[in-house]
C-alpha cells in the first residue's frame, strides 16, 4: 500500500527500474456504482498500479466515485481533473495539469489559480503534469472542451520540444494524450522521441484499447500506459497484466 504523498516517489522508482505501469482511468459520469465496484475488483486481481478519476464533464458526485474505490480496493486513487471543478480531498493524489500544447490560458494557469487555495487545505499529493493532446484522427471531448488544437500526429518535432518545454517548466511528468476513444493512438515514433529528450517519466493515453497496443506503446518508450474505454469494452484486457 503506498502511502499518501509517496506515490510520485513510487512512480520515479519503477520509472528508474524499467518497470512498466498501467493506470485505469474512470468518468464518474460513465460508469453507475455496481459496475464501479465491478471494475475495481477486476483490477484488484490485476497489475494495474494506479485509478485515475476525472472528465470532461461531472454531472455525478466526484466524492462519490473516490469513496466506493477507496472503499474496494487499496491502490492509489489520483484525481485526473478536467477542470478546477474537479478536486476531491478524499483521493490520494492529483496530476496537476497544464495544458501545454495549446494556447488557451485558462488550461495552462487560470483554472490552476482558481484550484490553488483548494488544494492547499486538502493535503492530496500535487504532481505537476505538462499535459499534450495528440491528434487522435477526430475531435476529442479535451479539444473540444478547451478550445484547444491538438498537435498533428506527424509533427514530432512538435510534441518534442512542448514536452521539453514542459519539462523545463518544472513538471513532473509528461502526458502524450490522444484523446478518450480515440481512432488512432499517440504515435510510436512520437512518444520514442519524446522519451528520448526528456528525464521525467512518460505517460501515455488515448485510443489504447488492445493488448498488442499496450505493449507498442510500452515498447515505443512509455513508462505509464492510461486505459479508459478500453475497459469499457473489453474487461479481460487487464488480465494479461
Amino acid at each position: 500500500m503506498i502511502l499518501k504523498g509517496n506515490i510520485y516517489q513510487q512512480i520515479l522508482k519503477k520509472s528508474a527500474n524499467c518497470e512498466k505501469q498501467i493506470a485505469v482511468l474512470f468518468d464518474p459520469d460513465n460508469v453507475g456504482n455496481e459496475t464501479l465496484i465491478k471494475r475495481v475488483k477486476l483490477i484488484n486481481n490485476s497489475k494495474v498500479d494506479y485509478i485515475l478519476v476525472g472528465g470532461s464533464l461531472l454531472k455525478k458526485s466526484i466524492d462519490n466515485c473516490v469513496d466506493i474505490i477507496k472503499d474496494n480496493t487499496s491502490k492509489p486513487v489520483i484525481l485526473f481533473p478536467g477542470s478546477c471543478c474537479q478536486i476531491s480531498d478524499k483521493a490520494d493524489a492529483i496530476l496537476f495539469l497544464s495544458l501545454v500544447s495549446g494556447r488557451n490560458p485558462e488550461f495552462l494557469i487560470g483554472n490552476h489559480v482558481i484550484a490553488a487555495p483548494l488544494l492547499y487545505q486538502t493535503g492530496l499529493e500535487i504532481i505537476s503534469t505538462a499535459y499534450l493532446l495528440i491528434d487522435g484522427g477526430k475531435v476529442s471531448s479535451v479539444q473540444y472542451m478547451s478550445n484547444t488544437i491538438p498537435i498533428p500526429a506527424d509533427k514530432t518535432e512538435i510534441a518534442v520540444a512542448t514536452a521539453l518545454a514542459g519539462e523545463m517548466c518544472g513538471n513532473k511528468l509528461i502526458y502524450l494524450e490522444a484523446g478518450s476513444g480515440a481512432l488512432n493512438p499517440v504515435p510510436d515514433k512520437t512518444i520514442s522521441e519524446v522519451k528520448q529528450k526528456i528525464t521525467c517519466p512518460l505517460i501515455v493515453g488515448g485510443g489504447i484499447n488492445t493488448n498488442s497496443t499496450i505493449l507498442d506503446k510500452f515498447n515505443a518508450g512509455a513508462d505509464i500506459i492510461v486505459i479508459g474505454n478500453a475497459i469499457e469494452k473489453n474487461q479481460e484486457i487487464l488480465k494479461y497484466f
